[in-house]
């Protein structure tokens, strides 16, 4: 059994690596990246932690009317609420707000793209101090179940540099919690275009 447990455990570190290789390799495709393939090296992430790969229970939410999701830059952005996921994170029952971009949801590639922003106590100190980002699917609530996984939280390109319009995880989404997973703080210099 042990063997397996650990097979798992490689299997899984090596799919996070695999992911995360990627992500690096989206910057250099995007041409409105903010990193170049220099910058690359001052990505870092936490350790690959299958803990922090969780279930999450899906309530949909009906009849949400938009609002503005205000960006770092004091623009907004709209969006709905789509659904509060319920879970437990290092025993915890915690909950999170999903969105959907409304002006995204409009461009076919993007119609299923569901986005959740969320603040923890690591940010400012670990992580990025505004906050980190997940991509979902609606295609990937099964039963009324989506997997969240925290080790592909992401930096906003406000990490990293300024003029971009990033949302701000609104307070709903801050986890009174450190979530050790994911994407760390960026420790390369902060360009200013």
């Amino acid at each position: 059994m042990m063997i397996q447990l650990n097979s798992f455990a490689q299997d899984y570190k090596t799919q996070i690596a695999t992911h995360r290789e990627n992500y690096k390799a989206d910057f250099l495709k995007d041409t409105r990246s903010p990193l170049k393939e220099g910058d690359l090296k001052n990505l870092h992430f936490f350790e690959a932690d299958s803990n922090y790969r969780i279930k999450a229970n899906v309530e949909l939410l009906m009849n949400e009317t938009s609002f503005q999701m205000p960006t770092y830059t004091g623009t907004s952005r709209e969006y709905i609420r789509y659904a509060i996921l319920s879970f437990k994170l290092n025993g915890e029952p915690q909950k999170l707000t999903i969105y959907k971009s409304i002006s995204l949801s409009k461009i076919a590639e993007y119609k299923d793209h569901l986005f959740l922003p969320f603040t923890d106590e690591t940010n400012s100190e670990e992580s990025y101090g505004g906050g980190r980002y997940i991509d979902l699917s609606s295609q990937d609530i099964s039963g009324n179940f989506i997997e969240v996984d925290f080790n592909k939280a992401y930096n906003p390109y406000c990490a990293y540099s300024d003029g971009y319009q990033c949302p701000k995880p609104p307070a709903e989404n801050d986890l009174k919690l450190k979530v050790k997973a994911g994407e760390m703080i960026y420790t390369g210099d902060k360009k200013h275009k």
